[in-house]
Order: C-alpha cells, then structure tokens, then sequence
C-alpha cells in the first residue's frame, strides 16, 4: 500500500471538548492516524500539507469499546490518535472563520 501524507491523516478531531482545549491553550491538535504510521511519518505529513512547523508528536492507541446490537455484541474497531504540539504562533485553520 502506497502511503502518501494524505492517506497517513485520516481526520482532524475538532469537535471534542478536550481537543478544543489543547487547540486554544497548548497549541496542539489531534488527528486520527493510519494505524501503522510512526511519529516520524506523521510529523513529516502535516509540516508537507499545512505549511507549519511541528515540534513534538504524542500517539496513542485508543482500544474498541463493546456495543450492544439487538441480543449480541459486536466490537468497535480499534484506532491510533496522535497529538500534535505545533510551533508558537504556528496554526491549522479548519474552517474558514469569516463569520461574522
């Protein structure tokens, strides 16, 4: 499988009230990753996409829950996030905020 920076980056966790928290106080953000990508790699995919400067890559492995379908469980699938510490004065913009 071909990994581009654009198939490493799945999303963006934006709507979260601790992701909102780093974004405003810490300058960092989160996104959901490729399972099999390194730090190195996913460091290399958002200073090539957005044009900022990343100082420290955290990742996590985040586990499926169980969930209840009718009289069985089924599984949730498991995911990697990554937090992403950018550059003072450094930001991604999501949404173009215009709005006034």
């Amino acid at each position: 499988m071909l990994r581009t920076n654009e198939t490493i980056l799945k999303r963006p966790i934006i709507l979260t009230e601790k992701s909102t928290r780093l974004r405003e106080g810490d300058n960092k953000v989160i996104f959901e990753v490729l399972p099999t990508a390194n730090k190195a790699e996913i460091k290399n995919a958002v200073q090539k996409l957005f044009g900022v400067t990343v100082l420290d890559v955290n990742t996590c492995v985040i586990r499926g829950k169980d969930r209840r379908m009718g009289r069985g469980y089924s599984r949730l699938r498991n995911w990697k996030k990554a937090v992403i510490t950018l550059k003072q004065g450094d930001e991604i913009k999501f949404f173009d905020e215009k709005a006034e």
